[in-house]
């Protein structure tokens, strides 16, 4: 495990040696900030709560997250450092997990710097900050789940701009897999198909934490969902790194 940490260190320092950290953090502040205060109505609806930065930030990361997780592997595979990294004292699998954990840490600091939307809302009202405390733990279970197809989608293929394509096609996918439009067409053709795109849809999961619900269910299924990836990561990391 502490090999793990240290190589997650070492990768999480290495997104603020440049001014990709900055530049990242920058742009999901401004763009949470516009939609939970402009689009979301938020004064206008008269309510001191976050719902509105809730119903928005998976969305967001659906952008965002993929811009973190395309250069994980598909930079060290062009660059022919992947050999490099895997003849250290470590297994692949090691290495997918560090790699993952410092992006995983580096969406909790940007979702910590949202702190001023939590100090405005008290300021304006008496919010249920349990709720609020639900929903970032959701958020933080939501940027993992899309960390992990990336991450693994990174693996998979050597040009950065494809890894973020396929990456944000494939969130998109489990995001909007329980959504009406898509269960209604799966029910008249596959019903199967439908009652399994409902189980495997991040945001209703994810909604269950933003009305202040944690169950064991829902963190085993982003844990297994995550595991899922990881492990698809390490078995794409073996397969591709001498290509």
């Amino acid at each position: 495990m502490r090999i793990i940490l240290t190589i997650a260190q070492r990768e999480l320092a290495a997104y603020f040696a440049t001014p990709v950290a900055s530049v990242f953090i920058v742009i999901f502040l401004v763009l949470q900030g516009a939609m939970t205060f402009n689009l979301g109505n938020f004064f206008d609806r008269g309510q001191a709560d976050l719902n509105p930065f809730f119903t928005f930030i998976p969305w967001v990361f659906l952008l965002l997250i993929p811009a973190i997780t395309m250069r994980l592997w598909a930079e060290e595979r062009r660059l022919g450092t992947i050999e490099l990294l895997l003849t250290l004292p470590i297994t692949q699998g090691q290495a997918v997990i560090a790699k993952f954990l410092a992006a995983w840490a580096f969406c909790a600091i940007a979702l910590a710097l949202t702190f001023p939307f939590i100090i405005s809302v008290n300021l304006l009202g008496n919010p249920d900050n349990g709720v609020i405390a639900s929903g970032y733990v959701g958020c933080l279970l939501v940027a993992g789940a899309f960390l992990s197809i990336g991450s693994a989608l990174s693996a998979a293929t050597r040009n950065q701009v494809i890894a973020y394509v396929l990456a944000v096609a494939v969130c998109f996918v489990f995001a909007v897999a329980s959504y009406p439009l898509v269960t209604d067409f799966l029910n008249r053709n596959t019903p199967i198909l439908a009652e399994i795109a409902r189980r495997i849809a991040v945001i209703d999961r994810f909604q269950a934490f933003t009305r202040g619900v944690v169950s064991v269910r829902d963190v085993t299924f982003f844990a297994t969902f995550i595991g899922f990836w990881l492990f698809l990561n390490t078995v794409l990391v073996d397969q591709r790194k001498a290509d």
